[in-house]
């Protein structure tokens, strides 16, 4: 669009964009991959264009495993469904560094008492790609991975492979291999297969040639279209990632990833036993808010959570000042956020584990996410309305999410569960409000004791100067705070140098700054948006986060600044 009037191009605002089809009643076709792909398509306008005119930010798919397709072109046997794993890696391109990678790979894979079945390569077609994307494009293959042994349960077996792609993923990017970055695992499960590229949306059904086959058929496809906000574009931050795919950007992200490597000392559990030191760190250095997010669902999910549990945790509503609320579902975000700080938003983030699809959005409720149920049978959620042709007789339905609120597809039971059915089942599994009871002390509710604090010998004016308040201070901020209990406003910057950089004493606390937001699009108003803000801090001691135990809200003792 030209410039024109009071419209400016250069102030235009692009973004991710995602979605999701299903098949309501999980039946498989082909026409689910061909429908995702023209989801993508429509999506373009959300991602970036390199110079190149080709290469995108990245662009993906993901979808079921597709059995049939596998046992008709493998050259070895395959095991029966969710018996076994697929893998989609990417390699170095140099023959030396991918024959080591593929080796530290098996070794971790055996060390974990599990298979190699064999490797497959992954046929492409390059004509499409652009040059950028083509400097640092990988060797794909696929690996398929046996349970080695029948009594292996499902968590167990993928506790297995979180570990072996784990330790494999830090002994490569520890080694001094020059294409260490190539090494990637896209995805590693008994039930999804992602097919992911530094590619532009209507390259990646061009790229990936297994998309073209009739016998590639899937029940859902998740697809995302990237536009780089916080890293730059490569190969491994194309979405979808393992779990999710995400559109918008997660504010709190470096105080999230933080909290994280704090609890690493804490973790322990019998599924990954002595090894679990060696998954860490979690979150490695580099990656994106979504990776981010992702890498942190996974684990997670390997504490035998849900996944609409998971998302509950780490994406919680506005519970804190919600008035109709119910106590059990308050009880639930107030034990839960004693474990796990918020990803705060703005996001809309799409999640699959193979047995579900679904979405939620935020507590600000800022990205889009509406979705369509026809009467054939399929579910369409997208970040815009009309990425697939449906007719209007053909529509049984439209929705959109709201803040805070989930949204799941049940393709085994053949519906879709609503946000206060999910939350319900969910906060009546363990009696939450009990435990918050038990074991949560409010500051409120600390007895007023009569103190009187000891009178300070110290003169006024020496204690001013020793703590090196300010006749400004004092004038423009103490006095007005004192007298109109409010924070006081001015319109002009700061100009005050950086107490590090100074050559004026300073007192201690002029050397911190607390880092809430890495990005605010769009701004918040704590005043006006006070529904959804909350300032309380909890103070006690982190636990074990494998551990699902009253005892984890003893770290809820609440105080409002």
């Amino acid at each position: 669009m030209k410039d024109q009037g009071l419209y400016l191009s250069e102030f235009e605002r692009d973004n991710c964009g995602a979605g999701f089809i299903c098949n309501l009643n999980g039946e498989k076709s082909n026409t689910i991959i061909h429908n995702a792909l023209e989801i993508l398509v429509k999506l373009e306008h959300r991602g970036a264009v390199s110079s190149d005119g080709r290469t995108g930010d990245g662009a993906g798919i993901l979808i079921d495993i597709p059995h049939a397709f596998f046992n008709r072109v493998c050259s070895f046997t395959i095991p029966a469904v969710r018996e076994y794993a697929v893998g989609m890696v990417f390699l170095p391109k140099s023959s030396n560094q991918s024959t080591y990678c593929i080796s530290v790979f098996e070794q971790e894979i055996e060390k974990q008492g599990l298979r190699i079945i064999g490797w497959r390569d992954v046929p492409v077609d390059t004509s499409f790609m652009g040059k950028i994307a083509a400097q640092t494009e990988p060797k794909i293959r696929q690996v398929f991975i046996d349970k080695n042994n029948e009594a292996i349960d499902e968590l167990t077996f993928n506790a297995k492979l979180f570990a072996a792609r784990k330790i494999t993923e830090h002994t490569i990017a520890n080694s001094k291999l020059s294409q260490a970055d190539y090494f990637y695992i896209s995805s590693l499960s008994t039930t999804t297969l992602i097919y992911k590229g530094l590619l532009i949306p209507e390259d990646i059904g061009r790229y990936y040639k297994d998309l073209k086959e009739t016998d590639v058929v899937t029940r859902l496809a998740l697809v995302h279209q990237r536009f780089s906000t916080n890293t730059f574009p490569a190969w491994s931050l194309a979405q979808p990632f393992r779990y999710m795919c995400h559109n918008g950007e997660i504010n709190t992200l470096r105080g999230n990833v933080s909290r994280m490597r704090a609890r690493e000392e804490l973790m322990q559990s019998p599924l990954f036993g002595e090894d679990i030191h060696k998954i860490f760190p979690i979150v490695r250095d580099g990656k994106s808010d979504s990776a981010s997010m992702d890498l942190v669902v996974e684990l997670l999910l390997m504490t035998g959570r849900s996944l609409p549990e998971v998302m509950m945790m780490m994406v919680p509503e506005a519970w804190e000042k919600h008035q109709t609320m119910s106590a059990d579902k308050k009880a639930f975000y107030e034990y839960n956020s004693c474990i796990m700080e918020p990803w705060d938003g703005p996001a809309s983030i799409p999640f699959t584990d193979g047995n579900y699809i679904g979405a939620l959005l935020d507590r600000n409720g800022l990205r889009p996410s509406r979705y369509t149920v026809t009467k054939d049978g399929f579910v369409i959620m997208s970040s815009e309305i009309g990425v697939v042709q449906v007719a209007p007789e053909n529509v049984e339905r439209h929705g959109r999410l709201e803040p805070g609120k989930m949204f799941l597809v049940d393709m085994n039971a053949g519906r879709i569960i609503e946000d206060e059915e999910i939350k319900t089942k969910i906060i009546s599994d363990k009696p939450y409000q009990k435990w918050v009871a038990e074991h949560t002390l409010p500051l409120a509710k600390v007895p007023y004791k009569n103190h009187i604090p000891p009178i300070e010998p110290t003169n006024y004016h020496t204690r001013l100067r020793a703590f090196g308040y300010t006749i400004e201070e004092i004038n423009t901020i103490i006095i007005p705070m004192a007298s109109l209990a409010k924070e006081a406003i001015g319109s002009m910057g700061t100009d005050t140098p950086l107490a590090v950089l100074s050559d004026k004493p300073q007192i201690l606390y002029n050397y911190f700054k607390q880092l809430f937001a890495q990005v605010t699009n769009p701004p918040l108003d704590g005043i006006r948006e006070e529904l959804i803000t909350d300032i309380s801090l909890a103070i006690g001691g982190d636990k074990n986060i494998f551990d699902i135990i009253p005892e984890q809200a003893k770290n809820c003792a609440s105080t409002t600044l």
